[in-house]
């Protein structure tokens, strides 16, 4: 199978999914992926109720947030033709609090900073999704002893990856304040790719893509268009 770079719905900037939205027909744009994780359950189905509305045919890879019930599942996978779902690993914040057991065979776990997935995660769920911003930013943050870039390596030897997220990699480390846990995170990796280059780093990883990529990005769908198309170029995808 060729290797898909979807463009990403993200939701961390208040109210910019809804132009992210309008972007999907101004672009004829017929599949994206979606990360409806910072919204409430109100918004993401304002969300599901405006996606119906376009063009769009397909939405291959959605990651879920943690409270996301059966109903709400069930609706986007059959509405939408899910292929693949991402979730955090169990030792991470927001690790499902559903048990997902309907959907295992969809689901992927994905690395967060400092939350490797657990050989429990792994008993569970399909394999692995990795993001591979949060390695790079684990990869440069501690260069010298990197007991997790190590452990990801093993387990990507032993399981399947099905999915990849790609952010931004900052030159500095950089602060972000994460308004539902009310935690301050800080590392290189971004949502909001300023220059081409900060992708480069995914040259380095080419070896651990999958099928499906997804962009994790807060830019606007049309700049992800050129993203998108510099890493097909750099991957020869």
């Amino acid at each position: 199978m060729a290797k898909r770079i979807l463009l990403g719905l993200t939701t961390i900037t208040p109210g910019e999914w809804r132009n992210k939205v309008k972007e999907i027909d101004e672009l004829g744009l017929k599949e994206i992926a979606i990360f409806p994780t910072s919204l409430d359950p109100v918004e993401r189905w304002e969300l599901y109720g405006l996606l119906e509305k376009t063009g769009l045919k397909t939405i291959p890879f959605v990651h879920l947030r943690n409270d996301m019930e059966f109903e709400e599942i069930d609706f986007i996978a059959n509405r939408f033709r899910v292929e693949i779902f991402s979730v955090h690993s169990e030792t991470d914040h927001y690790s499902p609090a559903v048990d997902y057991k309907k959907y295992f065979k969809m689901i992927y776990v994905e690395n967060t900073p400092g939350h490797v997935p657990t050989e429990n995660d792994l008993k569970k769920y399909a394999g692995l999704c990795f993001d591979l911003s949060h390695w790079e930013s684990c990869d440069l943050e501690k260069a010298e002893n990197n007991r997790e870039s190590r452990q990801l390596r093993i387990l990507a030897g032993e399981h399947k990856i099905g999915v990849n997220h790609i952010s931004a990699i900052k030159p500095e480390i950089v602060h972000s304040y994460d308004k539902l846990a009310k935690m301050d995170f800080y590392g290189y990796d971004d949502h909001y790719v300023n220059n081409l280059s900060e992708v480069d780093y995914i040259k380095k990883y080419k070896d651990y893509l999958a099928d499906i990529i997804s962009l994790e990005m807060e830019n606007s769908l049309k700049r992800q268009l050129e993203i998108k198309k510099y890493l097909e170029e750099m991957l020869n995808l």
